[in-house]
């Protein structure tokens, strides 16, 4: 992973946290969740507050993520509603918790003037053993602490004040006004800082899930659709009378149930022309290709030109899987008609022509959908399905990581909304990329 980390397509943009009191408040989040105090004088977090540096020093990834499920956070400042999110059991832990930082604004940014907020974003499961854990799970909610107990301290005081208004002589108690202007001092004046969240119930809207190698879950209307390995506990038992079950290697169902929902964007030359899509997988195609035929073949420096060559000399491997020659097709078909009929198109081969819908609310999630149905676009890989390009990475040859690297940074890292608006039509930027 050190190309990675040096490249920062992995754990990048984390928040340092390096000053002695912010390191103790995190502490004191930590002695909370019973969970061991960091020696560390300075590490990074991310926007829930994991640590890659103390999950080293912990041995444990999952020390905020007990079970993969209820989810723990520590918010140290405002600031980390603008990073993103390197480890989590669902897709939307971070639009979560965006939510929670949009709802809750002034008491994050009047808390974590003096103090950290910690706790749980809490599931009705605590164990994940099948697919039907999974389904009762409708919505979350965020169960708030704070380390130096701002939050209690602003719930006595507003407590005091509430028995100051209304019980009479209570003027008179003189300890219990030394022990107001104490409060005080510590939170401010809460009638002007709300220090109270207000807002801890959140939806729990579609999501992949890490759990048995990984779950999709679709909501619409009036059903739910459930994407994964037909092997998984509860496959098309749990719940069958509202639960539609798609297996993950069903790719004909699977694309008709994106397209019969709306979420997919089909071949036509409006958009594919422009965002250049056909021609990055065809590249992606050769790639693979040279990189099946001979990992140790050093393709870093390689320019079209060589790659051009490559299939000129290897031009019977290249027609035998078929891929690069459907999509030059594609692209004349396109430029000709304005579309491509998908029909007549083999199931197997349907994703490499589509993209998510850019305008409905699941396209992240469409999208990662597509690039594990099309895993050797490395490139759609790292910007939808992290863990998924993670894993692959670590089977690359030496020569092919070096290769991947360069160009992730030439490409995606010079101008990362642009490239999504470019290839997949995402108009708006998000943070968990």
């Amino acid at each position: 992973m050190k190309r990675l980390l040096e490249a920062e397509l992995i754990y990048g943009r984390l928040l340092p946290v390096d000053e002695p009191h912010l390191v103790e408040r995190y502490n004191k989040a930590l002695d909370g969740f019973g969970i061991k105090r960091t020696a560390l004088t300075s590490f990074r977090i991310d926007m829930t507050g994991f640590s890659p540096e103390i999950a080293d020093e912990l041995g444990d990834r999952d020390y905020l993520d007990p079970n993969r499920v209820n989810r723990r956070f520590v918010i140290m400042t405002p600031e980390q509603v603008n990073l993103p999110v390197v480890h989590t059991s669902f897709s939307n832990t971070a639009a979560l918790m965006h939510e929670f930082f949009s709802a809750n604004a002034r008491a994050i940014n009047a808390i974590t003037i003096r103090d950290a907020l910690y706790g749980e974003i809490e599931d009705s499961v605590s164990v994940v053993n099948d697919i039907d854990d999974l389904l009762s799970i409708n919505e979350v909610r965020f169960k708030v602490l704070s380390a130096e107990n701002m939050l209690g301290k602003a719930g006595e005081l507003r407590t005091l004040v509430d028995r100051l208004k209304t019980v009479p002589n209570a003027w008179a108690d003189d300890a219990m006004l030394n022990r107001m202007v104490d409060l005080a001092k510590q939170t401010g004046d809460i009638r002007q800082n709300a220090l109270v969240p207000d807002q801890l119930v959140f939806r729990h809207e579609a999501y992949w899930a890490n759990h048995f190698g990984g779950v999709y879950v679709f909501l619409d209307d009036k059903t739910t659709t459930v994407i994964c390995d037909p092997t998984v506990p509860g496959f098309r038992r749990s719940r069958p009378w509202q639960v539609s079950y798609i297996a993950l290697d069903d790719p004909k169902r699977i694309f008709e149930f994106l397209v019969s929902t709306k979420r997919l964007e089909l071949p036509r030359a409006s958009w594919v022309e422009q965002s250049g899509l056909f021609q990055h997988r065809a590249d992606m195609t050769v790639v693979n290709l040279v990189n099946q035929g001979d990992p140790t073949t050093d393709i870093e420096k390689a320019d079209r030109i060589w790659l051009q060559t490559w299939m000129h000399r290897n031009a019977d491997l290249v027609a035998r899987d078929g891929t690069y020659p459907f999509l030059q097709e594609a692209i004349r078909t396109v430029a000709a008609t304005g579309e491509i009929k998908i029909n007549e198109v083999p199931a197997d081969k349907r994703f490499l022509l589509v993209r998510a819908a850019p305008d409905h609310p699941d396209q992240w999630l469409v999208n990662r959908l597509i690039s594990q149905m099309v895993p050797y676009d490395f490139v759609s890989r790292f910007v939808f399905d992290k863990q998924g390009f993670y894993a692959a990475y670590e089977q690359y040859s030496e020569k092919f990581r070096a290769y991947v690297v360069a160009t992730l940074t030439r490409t995606y890292l010079q101008d990362k909304a642009a490239f999504r608006r470019k290839l997949f039509g995402i108009r708006e930027d998000d943070a968990n990329a």
